[in-house]
Parts: C-alpha cells; sequence; structure tokens
C-alpha cells in the first residue's frame, strides 16, 4: 500500500484488502485457504502485504503476547502484567491461576485452535515462494523480500505464542489437506527445544528480508524488531530450559510426557548444551540493535513546566503518551490510532481514573534510590507512608510513571478532571475505576485534554511494540545467566546508559554489593525475581532482572519472564497476599474528603468494603478487602506446578487419533493435567 503508516491500525479497520483471505475458523482441520483465493493474487509486493494486513492485529494480540493497546474501556498495556507479582487487576482477582480447583481440562480445542493464524500465513509464504521460484514476483525485489520477512515474523510470532502456553508443538509448514491421512501425522508435537530452533529458523529469514526501521518509521515489521524478538525468544527458551529441567515440561526429563510417545524414540537431549547456544544467540540478535540504540532522552522533568505545554517537555515520557512515534528511533516497531478511522482507545483517561488495577509494593520497593543502593540501604530512602515520600530520590521510571499527590503541573484542569486532579480512587464507589492498591500507573498518561475530557474512547496515543532498550536488556540478562554471574563488559556498559536515563548511579557494583535478596524478596512482598524455583539466584542476576521490570513494566512481559525464571514456585507451600500503599499511616485521613458525597472509607470486611481492616496490615491488601467465607483469596493467592503450561483439550487429543480415542492420538496432555474433561490440575 502506498500509506503503510495505516498498516498496524486503519488498514485493519478497513479492511484493507483486495481478495479475501481466511476466516476466523482456528483450526488445522479449517477449508483450504486456495479454494477460497483468487489464483491470480500474490503476483505483486502491494497484493502480499494487503494480505499481512489482515494479521498484524491478530498475531501481535492474544494470550501470553499483549502487545498493544485494545480499543474499549480498559487501560490497554497499563494492565498487560496483571496476574503477575507486580499488577494486580479486578476486584475479586483471578481465582482460576490463584485458586484451588477452577482451571480444569477443557473438552474444546485448546492447542490446535492457534493454527488457523498459523495455516493462513503458511499458505502466504508457500504461495510467495513457489511465485518466487516460477518467476511471477521478483525475488531480489526488496519490497517482495521484506513482505515475505514479514510472514517469517508472524508465523515465528504464532509459534512463540503456543511455545509459551503449551510447550511442545506440532511444527506446521504446509496448508495440510482436510484429512486425518494429513492432519493426524502432522499432529506430532516436537520437543520444545526443536520448537524454539524452528522459530529461531523463521526470524533468521525474517531478518535476512525485512527493511530496516528506517524504511517504514517504525510503521511496519522491520529487522531491528525482528533482532529484538530473536533475542527474546532466545532468552525466554535458554532460560526456561534452564530453570524447569527436571520438572518435566523440559524435552529429556525423566518424567517428560514425550518420552513414552514412538515418535520420539531414540532422541536424544544435551539441555545444557542447547541453553549455552541459545545465550549465545540471543546476546547476538541483541548486539546489533543494542550498540545503534539511540535511548530517548529523559530530561528529569516530572510534569509539563505549565498548563498549556502537553509535549516537548520530556520525551521519554511522551514515548508512552504522544500521537506519532514515527520519529522515536528508540521504538522499532509502533501502533498508530485514529478518531477519523474510529480506531481509539481509552488509556489516558483511564490511567488518570483508575481502571480496577494498581501496581502492588512488590514493584514499587523494587525500584533503587537515585545513590544507586536498594531502599533498605540508602539514607535517602524517606519512607512510604505518603506518596510523595514514596517517589523521592528514587529511579525516575518510577517517579514518572507513578501518580502521586505532588507533582509540579498537576494543578492543571485536564477535560472534567478537577484541578486538583489526582487523588487515587481507592474508595470509589465507582468499583470499575477503583485503584485497588492504591499505586495508581501513570505510564501511558497524556496532558492533551481532548483525550481524558470523558470516558469516550478518545485516545490516540500511540503505542510502543518493540523498543531497542529490551535489546540491551536481553543481552545483559543472557550474559549474566552465560557467566553465571557478573555479566560481561559490553552488559555492563549497556546496564550503565539505562541507570543514566533513569538518573541513577551507574555505580553496578555497588548496587550489588549492597544487595540483600532476603530484604528483596521481603517474604513474599518483594520481587518474585529473587528466585528461580525455591532457590535464590545469584546476586548480579538478580540485579539484570530488576533492571527488566523497572525498565519495561506494563509493557507485557513480565509473566513471560515469572514463567520462564520458574519464580512462582514459592507460591506452592506459601500463599501470597498482594499489599499495595502504605494506607492506614496517613493517605486515609484526608482521602474522604477529596471524594463525592456520601462515598467512604469502609473497611469492616464486608462483600462490600472498599479497603481492607487496618487491624491486617496498614497496606492496602485488595484481596482482603471482603473477609466472607466466599472469598476464595482473602488470606492470600497459591499457585500449582500444572499451571506453568496450559492444558491440552480433550477434543485436541482426540481429534489427532485415527481411532478418536486419546490412548491412540499423536499428542499427549501436559504433565500434571488430566485428558478427561473437567478434571482439576493433578499438581
Amino acid at each position: 500500500m502506498k500509506h503503510y503508516i495505516k498498516n498496524l491500525s486503519i488498514c485493519l479497520a478497513l479492511g484493507a484488502v483486495t481478495a479475501s483471505t481466511t476466516s476466523c475458523n482456528d483450526a488445522l482441520d479449517m477449508e483450504p485457504i486456495s479454494q477460497i483465493t483468487p489464483e491470480n493474487y500474490y503476483q505483486s509486493a502491494s497484493q502480499v502485504e494487503s494480505y499481512l494486513n489482515n494479521y498484524y492485529n491478530t498475531f501481535l494480540m492474544g494470550p501470553y503476547t499483549y502487545m498493544y493497546h485494545q480499543g474499549g474501556w480498559n487501560d490497554g498495556m497499563i494492565s498487560s502484567d496483571s496476574n503477575t507479582d507486580i499488577l494486580v487487576q479486578g476486584l475479586n482477582g483471578n481465582t482460576t491461576l490463584f485458586a484451588n480447583d477452577h482451571w480444569d481440562t477443557p473438552s474444546a480445542k485448546q492447542l490446535q485452535g492457534y493454527y488457523g493464524n498459523i495455516r493462513a500465513v503458511n499458505f502466504l509464504i508457500n504461495t510467495v515462494e513457489q511465485n518466487i521460484e516460477s518467476g511471477v514476483l521478483d525475488g531480489n525485489d526488496a519490497a517482495v523480500k521484506s513482505a515475505l520477512g514479514e510472514a517469517y515474523f508472524m508465523r515465528a510470532l504464532g509459534y512463540f505464542r503456543m511455545l509459551g502456553m503449551f510447550g511442545d508443538l506440532p511444527i506446521v509448514k504446509e496448508v495440510l489437506l482436510n484429512t486425518d491421512e494429513a492432519i493426524i501425522p502432522a499432529s506430532e508435537r516436537k520437543p520444545r527445544t526443536e520448537v524454539a530452533d524452528f522459530i529461531l529458523e523463521d526470524l533468521d529469514k525474517a531478518i535476512a528480508n525485512l527493511k530496516d526501521r528506517s524504511a517504514y518509521n517504525g510503521q511496519r515489521l522491520n529487522k531491528q524488531s525482528a533482532q529484538v524478538f530473536a533475542s527474546r525468544v532466545a532468552l525466554f527458551e535458554a532460560t526456561f530450559e534452564k530453570y524447569h529441567k527436571g520438572s518435566g515440561r523440559v524435552p529429556g526429563d525423566a518424567n517428560w510426557p514425550g518420552a513414552k510417545m514412538s515418535y520420539n524414540s531414540g532422541k536424544s537431549f544435551n539441555i545444557d548444551a542447547h541453553i549455552s547456544t541459545l545465550l549465545d544467540k540471543a546476546m547476538a540478535y541483541a548486539k546489533p540493535v543494542a550498540d545503534a540504540a539511540v535511548l530517548t532522552e529523559n530530561t528529569g522533568l516530572l510534569s509539563p513546566p505549565n498548563k498549556d505545554t502537553y509535549w516537548g517537555w520530556n520525551p521519554y515520557f511522551e514515548m508512552y503518551g504522544q500521537n506519532s512515534l514515527a520519529n522515536n528511533e528508540e521504538v522499532l516497531l509502533w501502533k498508530e490510532y485514529s478518531t477519523s478511522f474510529s480506531i481509539t482507545h481509552d488509556v489516558p483517561f483511564r490511567s488518570i481514573q483508575g481502571c480496577a488495577d494498581g501496581y502492588t509494593m512488590n514493584l514499587i520497593n523494587s525500584f533503587l534510590c537515585k545513590d544507586g543502593l536498594p531502599i533498605y540501604a540508602s539514607d535517602q530512602y524517606q519512607g512510604d507512608d505518603t506518596y510523595t515520600k514514596v517517589r523521592t530520590n528514587r529511579d525516575e521510571r518510577l517517579q514518572l510513571f507513578l501518580w502521586t499527590d505532588q507533582l509540579s503541573g498537576q494543578t492543571q484542569s485536564l477535560g472534567n478532571v478537577s484541578d486538583n486532579f489526582f487523588c487515587a480512587n481507592i474508595i470509589s464507589s465507582n468499583q470499575e475505576i477503583r485503584c485497588i492498591t492504591g499505586y495508581q500507573p501513570r505510564k501511558y498518561f497524556t496532558y492533551d485534554k481532548t483525550q481524558i475530557s470523558d470516558d469516550a474512547l478518545h485516545g490516540v496515543t500511540a503505542c510502543p511494540i518493540f523498543r531497542s532498550a529490551e535489546a540491551l536488556l536481553n543481552y545483559m540478562e543472557a550474559s549474566a545467566e552465560k557467566n553465571g554471574g557478573r555479566p560481561d563488559n559490553t552488559a555492563i556498559e549497556y546496564w550503565k546508559r539505562l541507570r543514566a536515563r533513569a538518573g541513577v548511579s551507574t555505580d553496578i557494583e555497588a548496587t550489588v554489593a549492597a544487595t540483600d535478596l532476603d530484604k528483596e524478596y521481603n517474604k513474599g512482598n518483594g520481587d518474585f525475581g529473587v528466585y528461580s524455583g525455591t532457590q535464590q539466584v545469584d546476586k548480579w542476576i538478580y540485579n539484570v532482572r530488576r533492571e527488566r521490570v523497572n525498565e519495561t513494566f506494563s509493557e507485557g512481559l513480565r509473566r513471560q519472564d515469572l514463567t520462564r525464571w520458574r519464580a512462582y514456585d514459592n507460591m506452592l507451600t506459601t500463599k501470597w497476599i498482594p499489599q499495595g500503599c502504605n494506607f492506614w499511616t496517613s493517605i486515609y485521613k484526608d482521602l474522604e474528603a477529596s471524594y463525592s458525597s456520601g462515598e467512604t472509607i469502609k473497611a469492616d470486611g464486608s462483600s462490600d468494603a472498599n479497603v481492607s481492616a487496618q487491624s491486617l496490615s496498614i497496606y492496602l491488601r485488595p484481596y482482603s478487602r471482603n473477609m466472607s467465607t466466599t472469598n476464595e483469596l482473602k488470606d492470600g493467592l497459591n499457585w500449582h506446578e500444572a499451571y506453568y503450561l496450559y492444558p491440552l483439550g480433550t477434543v485436541d487429543l482426540t481429534s489427532a487419533s485415527e481411532d478418536r480415542s486419546i490412548e491412540k492420538s499423536m499428542l499427549y496432555q501436559n504433565i500434571n493435567w488430566s485428558t478427561q474433561a473437567g478434571d482439576h490440575a493433578l499438581k
């Protein structure tokens, strides 16, 4: 298309294709795409791009990988880290993940349901490569090559999503005929080691073919985005294999369920060698992007200097809250929104009003003081009994992206928001906007009055999808894991760049020396990244993990990180009680006066209480607000071994069997899950 600027947004709303492609019937046995697509299509780069435009949103958003703001009345990427240690969402929490006997083996397809989009991209890859071979398409045309690279990128992204959810996977590269003879043999689950290697092979092809970020100003998939994503995949799988080895979730384990399948007979696995290779690849993919990265400037200003300034006061803050990121070199890929095409979101409004979520104490306490020392080791730390004290002398990422009570410039009148326009909606009678922890996210906010005037989907701020800063972080972590502690000097220099932008001392060694891992974890009210399994990690590795979460919170990476680190394990034996702000020391005193008539603090443990009782803790406990017996999370959240991988549905298993029996299925159930629909996790 001529105006490629719209490919991540506007074209998707209009359809943006000349020919029909596939439906949303996600199944391995859907009708062949060739039967509903004109045979004379895909003869130019623009036609291939048009096909791909249908799938940008599909592949960039879905379970396990959330990459942009969705439309609707929500706070978009702000809540992308929900169900982790750093952000909790929903007044009643997620009982499926964190209570007992709610997540069951489903009867419907689960795994196979994700192959419809894989099928669509396979069709495109096969067709384009055939047309190049026959001379219909010019394989040396940069536009054709880049479009083909996009297809390989999308297939890799689709498989990565499934790898994170299910582990071992069937690898399907062709458009299968709708017959048992074709589908059942193709249902063999390949060990996750092979799947990860396959994903990286696709990304190698994408990297070789894609144009640079500059060709599209970050508005189409590009080489640098593919390099960052490849480093993410390699790091994910390396650390998953390292920390889950022996659990039955890694090929070669004694209790790995794939070992019983005849098609895996004779396979051997050198997991340690594979981990080492993947860590090398993670660094190799990340380094070109990291070396060339232009980190967006942080001016140190926390708010606009006057009420008429919306943009231009702090580019780092505005990277998450301006309408176009075309000229922001750090943002490698981004999504555009447009009022004219009715592609909008509610993020700016919800980031000031609240959205039934909030950051936890775990995240807030992980941020260093400006001297580079943890809060328990620094004279600069002022305490947490007010929002102002929490942010004083702290990492500027905390200061910028957390709402506090006294930020200069916050007396501006913005739309229908009052002059004294921030006070976390902790006790609001409107439960939809209540800030359940008292720590309200400010990331993705904009001071543009037109976008926060009311709850009417006026948001058109762009959403970053891939940033070059992640390349620095991926290299740092891969190097630390490779070395078993201190990363190499290149990683240290990357680290210093990130810390300098955050307004934090670049004396990394001083930070590590002052780190006390017991205090960092703080009996569950600290950083879960302290642990892998039930063992504390090296202090260098932990501090790399700290830098990662401080740089990327609310960017959809935390659940992936906790999963690959095996960091939920302490919740197997000890419930975690999420906590928020220090409410009962002083914040509560003036709270009621700032609210509408009739709103009041209610902390009696009843079903309509709006905060937890002071007798439980001075800190808000969002899921201990209601202490009735029907509240399964009132005493804390737990975890199950099975939950690190999703279960396959029974229809997955039977449809991959020649006689429709589970016993003869070419698929197998993930460890700690039953093959009977409705059964709870076994462990």
